[in-house]
């Protein structure tokens, strides 16, 4: 039971490595030589070095049974655009058939809810749902869109591919962090006075690691399960951190148009001379609107665990209380 793993430095991969290990697979984890490897030190894992474009890759993974191709590259800035596509396209291009060279039985392959893109009006909506690759904001929505057709179209090819798309996880080992544990990070550090109206999914990120696993088990090839829980509004999450830690949530939301402008102004004005932008504007732009989904595919027929948010927000919090140099203000 040898896995194959890429991404196994991030904050799904590093959960997903270390569920496999406490269930008796061995893990072999690709990555890029300068990886900062901090979330797999002290594990029993066997690291190779390479990346995803490689055209060698196929014999990095010789002697694996599966492969769980996590690794993505995330950006919502503007100037990314190309290392976007280069990473989560033509990379799961190119490892979906180092795969098929390489004879892995069955792949796992991590999208995001951000392929599907929102419904109308932030209505629910399940995998049946897709947004107009038009419709999706910022280029890091439309690679993964394009990097899950790769992942369709091999499996239409008879190649075994099973899809998932996480939600917004919450809980340990975030260490960049993701835009989830950047809100928690804010807040434990008194850096949110306002809020604004807006709603995500969230989900135990452990639970997302238990749905990679119970993917490769018990999915359907070419199917894609949102791996998701509770739909919240970005509110009443801060209303249960605050529950969590004694802090003061906000009391006050701000209209879309103020940060929209800060971010217009950052991202079209302050890069040409040189400043490093301080707001992405596509990602404001996503915080405009309510993405909710509905995840009862994956609980029926691959036993998606749905644990207590109120538990996965009070491991984030320890986690990043517990990090070397975290600070509060």
């Amino acid at each position: 039971m040898r896995v194959f793993v890429t991404g196994g430095t991030g904050f799904v991969g590093a959960n997903l490595v270390r569920l496999l290990l406490a269930e008796g697979y061995t893990v072999r984890a690709l990555v890029r030589p300068n990886s900062q490897l901090d979330n797999l030190q002290n594990l029993d894992v066997e690291i190779v070095k390479s990346d995803l474009n490689h055209p060698e890759l196929w014999q990095q993974m010789r002697g694996c049974q599966y492969l769980f191709h996590v690794a993505a590259h995330y950006s919502l800035w503007q100037k990314d655009r190309e290392a976007l596509y280069q990473h989560n396209v033509l990379g799961t291009r190119n490892v979906l058939a180092a795969a098929r060279k390489a004879d892995i039985a069955r792949t796992v392959y991590t999208s995001s809810v951000a392929a599907i893109g929102v419904g109308p009006g932030g209505t629910i909506v399940d995998e049946t749902y897709q947004s107009p690759v038009e419709k999706l904001i910022g280029h890091y929505k439309k690679s993964k869109f394009w990097a899950e057709q790769e992942a369709m179209q091999a499996a239409g090819d008879g190649q075994d591919v099973v899809i998932v798309n996480p939600s917004s996880p919450i809980g340990a080992w975030d260490i960049k962090p993701t835009p989830t544990g950047d809100i928690i990070v804010r807040f434990l550090r008194r850096q949110m006075p306002f809020y604004t109206h807006t709603g995500l999914n969230f989900i135990d990120v452990r639970d997302v690691a238990k749905g990679h696993l119970l993917a490769l088990q018990k999915g359907k090839s070419g199917d894609r399960y949102i791996l998701g829980h509770q739909n919240l509004t970005l509110k009443q999450l801060l209303d249960q951190l605050a529950e969590i830690t004694g802090l003061q949530p906000p009391k006050r939301s701000i209209p879309a148009c103020l940060p929209l402008s800060v971010a217009w102004f950052d991202e079209k004005i302050l890069t040409h001379f040189g400043k490093t932008p301080s707001v992405p504007l596509d990602g404001v732009r996503m915080a405009t609107q309510t993405m909710y989904y509905d995840a009862s595919k994956a609980v029926r027929e691959l036993g998606l665990p749905q644990s207590p948010l109120s538990v996965a927000l009070q491991n984030a919090v320890d986690w990043f209380l517990s990090r070397p140099g975290f600070t509060q203000i």
